[in-house]
């Protein structure tokens, strides 16, 4: 087997008009991973969507059929958690259209951001900040919107607070913060100390494992959610396989793409809760799906995994 680029040849259900890999049918064997939210037991896909970097490059041109594609392989594959935020273009808006155009709104589990203050200090304004809200309810059209995160940490005490008077309000399910940037992690590990959240949006990859130190532990400990963000180290991991055939090893976990491989390897890890990895390509989301299939790595394996990839 090689690469994801390599093996996956258009592959997506009728909604697409196109035939499903052979290898994407061989990891669906087997009932879909999913994974509890520890404040309520309510239990999602281990697998999602996120809607940055391409998806966010898509949504930003005139055709976004390729986003219609990519929303319905992750529903008719069993995924419902979309990822976005304001701050992704015209992420957010697009894939409100598309799941309302297509009835699809209530079918998805909806994360979206709060990110007024943005990253590296300075002050929300609130009715900034609640306009913002305002703004995502109206584009995503659901009642009460699933997930909010105050994203990148940005001003915590104004936007959590205004988070926390929503949810007590009914209009917000769960909230929480995210953080990718590694300055941020010792107030990401503040704030989940003090802070009645939900959730956490994190970074962590293969190559990418500092959230195990303290992050993840201190989740299961407080009983909070974990979205992972960027498990393909963003382009990172795709940039190290290049060329490189998957280990016929990975066969024993049920991995059958690199994708499969560095997804399960995020799964592993009983602290995360779903991966949601963006990609503008229907043939990557169910590939991606593929992964919330079969079995995952124990102990050993991850430790052979982790030893494969730093070897290339």
């Amino acid at each position: 087997m090689t690469t994801r680029r390599d093996t996956l040849k258009l592959g997506l259900a009728a909604a697409a008009s196109l035939a499903l890999p052979s290898s994407i049918v061989r990891a669906a064997a087997g009932d879909l991973i999913t994974r509890a939210i520890p404040s309520s037991g309510e239990r999602i896909p281990a697998v999602g969507l996120g809607s940055s970097a391409t998806f966010s490059q898509v949504a930003r041109s005139e055709d976004v059929s390729a986003l219609r594609e990519v929303m319905a392989a992750m529903l008719e594959h069993g995924g419902t958690v979309l990822d976005t935020a304001p701050s992704y273009g015209e992420s957010e808006r697009v894939v409100g259209d598309i799941a309302r155009e297509s009835g699809q709104t209530n079918q998805v589990f909806w994360a979206t951001k709060l990110n007024v203050a943005g990253r590296g200090g300075g002050s929300a304004d609130p009715d900034a900040a609640r306009a913002q809200l305002e703004q995502s309810f109206s584009r995503i059209d659901k009642r009460p919107i699933d997930l909010i995160q105050v994203h990148n940490l940005g001003d915590v005490p104004v936007q959590l607070g205004l988070l926390k008077e929503y949810k007590a309000a009914g209009k917000v399910r769960y909230i929480g913060v995210t953080t990718t940037f590694a300055p941020q992690y010792a107030q990401l590990v503040e704030v989940m100390r003090s802070e009645p959240i939900d959730f956490i949006g994190i970074d962590y990859a293969i190559d990418n494992r500092t959230m195990e130190e303290a992050v993840l532990p201190l989740a299961a400990d407080r009983g909070i959610a974990v979205l992972v963000y960027a498990p393909f180290g963003r382009t990172r991991l795709w940039e190290r396989v290049r060329g490189q055939p998957l280990p016929e090893w990975a066969a024993e976990f049920d991995a059958h793409s690199w994708g499969q491989f560095f997804l399960k390897f995020v799964l592993a890890h009983p602290s995360v809760t779903a991966a949601t990895p963006a990609t503008s390509k229907a043939r990557h989301m169910i590939d991606n799906m593929g992964a919330a299939h079969g079995r995952l790595p124990d102990a050993a394996m991850l430790k052979k995994m982790k030893a494969h990839v730093e070897a290339l």
